[in-house]
């Protein structure tokens, strides 16, 4: 059963392309308001003016890049202003660069902590107040399957997966006994733009294409699971069932799933 979202509004970042539009048209299709942020505000219009179209819903626009810190608070104060009620946050934005390491500049380092980790954390802070004033809310994640397994030429990337996933089970548990829920989604990999600035060269995607996720049934799974109390949404399962059996024996999946490892 489609889950119903009337009278919710919920904000998504990075909502002009990839998994962030399939979730704004998932979350306008089951009746919720979004509230999309990105940084082309020519394509959030673009998709505002065809949920109006298809669905009768009502939508908003916010143009900021969440790289930057005075963007995030100015957006983040505008939402707060313009509406009485935000009912939920889905924390989609992020960056990646699959190098390695000592061939990374520190730009390029700065900018997948800045995007994935500190917006992230600032905007949860910020709305999570919000949530707690009217004792509801939901605030989702999104990290990745490389948080739970790092690999070669993912090493930052990974760490700051890492540090949303540690992130959002110590706030879930903060917030047990209020009606605030927290869910991490930790996934394989998507076909989105994503790798357009990770893997310019198309190595990754080429190496991994059969395994990669829609992004359309990534969004269909997270909106069925909204305000609800769910710990983690992971895909595909046979990775989610790797990362498990990894924790458990990392050596030895090290040496097995080495070509695996170096796909990148």
């Amino acid at each position: 059963m489609q889950k119903q979202l009337t009278g919710k509004k919920i904000i998504i970042t990075g909502a002009s392309s990839g998994i962030g539009e399939k979730l704004v048209w998932r979350i306008a299709e089951a009746g919720g308001t979004p509230l999309m942020i990105a940084r082309s505000i020519s394509k959030l219009t673009a998709i505002k003016k065809r949920i109006w179209e298809h669905y009768q819903i009502e939508s908003y626009v916010y143009e900021a890049d969440l790289l930057v810190k005075k963007d995030r608070e100015a957006v983040i104060e505008f939402i707060l202003i313009e509406h009485e009620q935000i009912h939920g946050l889905i924390n989609n934005a992020g960056i990646g660069k699959f190098a390695h390491f000592l061939e990374m500049c520190q730009q390029e380092m700065d900018n997948m902590f800045e995007l994935n980790v500190h917006a992230l954390i600032q905007m949860s802070k910020r709305f999570l107040a919000h949530f707690d004033s009217f004792n509801e809310g939901h605030i989702v994640n999104i990290a990745s399957q490389a948080g739970k397994i790092a690999t070669p030429k993912a090493a930052i990337y990974s760490s700051t997966k890492h540090a949303v996933i540690g992130f959002s089970n110590g706030l879930r548990l903060e917030l047990k006994k209020t009606n605030v829920f927290v869910t991490v989604v930790n996934l394989g990999p998507v076909q989105t733009d994503f790798f357009q600035t990770a893997d310019p060269n198309g190595t990754y995607q080429e190496n991994v294409s059969q395994y990669m996720l829609n992004p359309d049934k990534v969004a269909i799974k997270i909106v069925n699971h909204l305000f609800e109390s769910k710990r983690e949404i992971n895909l595909p399962l046979w990775m989610e069932i790797g990362s498990r059996l990894y924790q458990l024996f990392p050596g030895a999946f090290e040496r097995i799933l080495q070509k695996q490892f170096t796909k990148k």
